[in-house]
């Protein structure tokens, strides 16, 4: 799962998806796709792509706020896989 694919999951579903990076701080992508980390202060040591790849677990709210619930990365991967536009853009990858 790729950080675009997040990003198409949770424009197209209204979600924001939270999960921790290694550092201790937190990556909220938003309903808007935006990736941001909040507790950021200055320019950041670390690649958003690599933190998602490590990251195990994703909490989930839906927009406007429902329940939260947390999910594990298999079913994570199984959600950003189910997006039509991500399997399209994965055709083109190699390109």
């Amino acid at each position: 799962m790729k950080l675009a694919d997040l990003r198409r999951l949770t424009i197209k579903k209204r979600l924001k998806v939270h999960f921790r990076l290694k550092n201790g701080m937190e990556c909220i992508v938003t309903e808007q796709g935006i990736a941001t980390v909040p507790a950021l202060k200055a320019v950041p040591d670390f690649d958003l792509e690599e933190e998602l790849a490590s990251a195990a677990e994703f909490l989930i709210e839906a927009a406007p706020p429902a329940q939260s619930r947390t999910v594990q990365r298999a079913e994570m991967m199984s959600l950003a896989a189910a997006s039509p536009m991500a399997a399209a853009a994965h055709d083109h990858d190699d390109e």
